[in-house]
């Protein structure tokens, strides 16, 4: 196809940097975008000179010259317009996590099986060069059988705050560097043990920490403090330890490469994931989005992340909120 058509189904943060990288790259025209709430839908079509705008999302699949959407809505929403879009024959592009429960995941897997559009979900990380890099030396044997592995993805409180009325910590966040785990082992886990620390009023603690067992008889930690000062000059603290029994990998995506230190204070703006690059977003979403697209249109299956393997993700996630509320060791 000469261009893709593309439509994006939600207007929140992830919804409107989806809309960012579209609407300049090469190959796609963002043709339609979607949300409820009707000002935010003028704000977005307006910046970015969208032809098309719904407050039904069942509108927008209903128009045939789309071709692919982005679901970006909230973790609770991401089940029936996933399988109403695949059912419409569209493209599916859905942020992770890929639902909140397996049962969900089940769901969307068996319409996927089924379905000619291309499906994926968005577990960015995967994307990211550094870790990329870090799973190419693994399969290359250069730091032999992994051991032990352990992960921070920890944010400022004020950010924080923005969203843990909708989600925890560990589902947030911790399943990034879960889904990590268990690309790098080639592993399943066997248990997971979980705490949670609750600071504030909100409908999820801030704090969430877990414990994996692999069948490979490694061991993971997973912390991710979404309680970190609001003075802190990085908007994320994302590192990784792989400890294997020939050698190391450390992969740290908290050091953005630039500090700016100005009347407000220390700032390490992103460098890395969406930055803006002369007007345009560039960085890891974009790769994402456009090894999706690419996927589109060499009719390739997307095979960097499996729906199998978000599912997995998820899978565990649940289990290590299971542990937290129980105080128990959790099989899978």
């Amino acid at each position: 196809m000469d261009k893709v058509k593309y439509g994006v189904i939600g207007l929140g943060f992830f919804g409107e940097k989806h809309s960012e990288v579209l609407s300049d790259m090469p190959g796609v025209e963002l043709a339609a975008i979607c949300t409820r709430r009707s000002h935010r839908l003028k704000e977005i079509a307006e910046r970015f000179k969208v032809p098309k705008s719904y407050t039904n999302y069942k509108d927008l699949l209903a128009d045939k010259e789309i071709d692919a959407v982005s679901i970006t809505t909230h973790v609770d929403d991401h089940l029936q317009p996933t399988i109403d879009a695949l059912k419409a024959g569209k493209h599916v592009f859905l942020e992770k996590p890929m639902a909140g429960s397996t049962e969900d995941c089940d769901a969307i897997i068996e319409v996927v099986n089924s379905a000619k559009g291309k499906f994926m979900v968005g577990h960015i990380c995967r994307f990211d060069p550094r870790v990329s890099l870090a799973k190419e030396a693994i399969q290359q044997g250069r730091i032999g059988k992994i051991v032990s592995m352990h992960a921070t993805k920890n944010l400022p409180s004020n950010i924080s705050a923005e969203v843990l009325d909708k989600i925890s910590p560990l589902m947030g966040d911790g399943i990034h560097d879960t889904d990590i785990m268990l690309w790098f082992t080639g592993s399943k886990i066997k248990t997971v043990y979980a705490q949670n620390v609750r600071i504030r009023n909100f409908k999820n603690p801030d704090i969430g920490w877990a414990m994996y067992r692999f069948e490979s008889d490694a061991v993971g930690v997973i912390e991710t403090v979404w309680y970190l000062p609001e003075n802190t000059p990085f908007t994320i603290d994302a590192r990784m330890e792989i400890i294997g029994t020939k050698g190391a990998i450390y992969i740290d995506c908290a050091n953005a490469g630039l500090t700016i230190n100005d009347s407000a204070g220390i700032h390490k703006p992103d460098t890395c994931y969406w930055p803006n690059l002369f007007g345009k977003r560039i960085g890891v979403l974009r790769n994402e989005l456009s090894y999706f697209i690419e996927c589109i249109n060499t009719g390739k299956v997307p095979d960097v992340i499996t729906p199998e393997e978000s599912r997995m993700a998820v899978e565990v996630m649940c289990k290590a909120e299971q542990s937290a509320a129980s105080g128990k060791i959790v099989k899978l």
